[in-house]
């Protein structure tokens, strides 16, 4: 099976209007900054779009949010955006806020193959609301379904020809759960080389869950808060 293709446009080119879509990434750290600029050129709308974060008013998933493509969107962390939060409180924006464990535990579930799983975090809150609670040793859990998504795109450091994936540093963040949770996952390197020439014990994703990759250019890597110290 080819995985590999020559571009952006390629890899999304069938992501069609409603899909429901991962994008790895945390903050501005480890995203798919070339497949998002293609589905922004790509124009497709209704999007349901399932991340950590919702990224900034000019750049990640807020150059989406900026043309109206994203119809929901299910997060964690949403607090750098403006544009994020006029669509919200004007209703233009379906949104769903998850803690940040349970995202990550429906990502991994949905790679798994798991259904569903059962988690702590929210019980008592307004995130239990319509949600089944049951008790393990005289503690309440939630009952949280596995994602059902059509796309996963994530961002590795190096990728070979067979989909390999090796992440560096922050960038392993949700990008190695995302990959297992597709049932299309889509692949942007910084690198690629020919199948072989990665080590085996360094591999973060195995190929078998990776569909197509591609090598992406003029990464930016923005840094979402820079923080610096004074100096005296």
């Amino acid at each position: 099976m080819k995985k590999i293709v020559a571009s952006a446009d390629e890899a999304v080119s069938d992501i069609r209007d409603g899909a429901t879509i991962m994008l790895g990434g945390f903050g501005l750290c480890g995203i798919p900054e070339n497949c998002i600029a293609a589905l922004v050129r790509k124009g497709i709308k209704g999007l349901t779009c399932i991340s950590n974060n919702a990224g900034v008013d000019d750049f990640g998933i807020g150059l989406m949010l900026n043309q109206k493509q994203v119809k929901k969107m299910i997060s964690s962390y949403v607090g750098e955006n403006a544009e994020f939060e006029r669509q919200l409180l004007s209703g233009e924006l379906e949104v769903e806020l998850i803690p940040q464990g349970t995202l990550a535990s429906r990502c991994l579930a949905a790679g798994y193959g798991m259904p569903a799983i059962f988690t702590p975090a929210g019980v008592g809150t307004e995130v239990a609301n319509g949600k089944e609670t049951r008790h393990f040793k005289d503690k309440a859990y939630l009952l949280e379904l596995a994602f059902e998504v059509d796309f996963a795109i994530v961002k590795a450091w190096k990728g070979d020809t067979e989909g390999n994936l090796i992440y560096r540093e922050t960038a392993r963040n949700f990008n190695p759960l995302m990959a297992m949770a597709g049932k299309i996952t889509i692949a942007e390197v910084e690198e690629l080389v020919p199948a072989g020439e990665l080590d085996p014990d360094h591999i973060h994703t195995p190929g078998i869950y990776v569909h197509r990759i591609f090598k992406g250019v003029h990464y930016e890597k923005r840094i979402e808060q820079r923080t610096v110290r004074k100096v005296n």
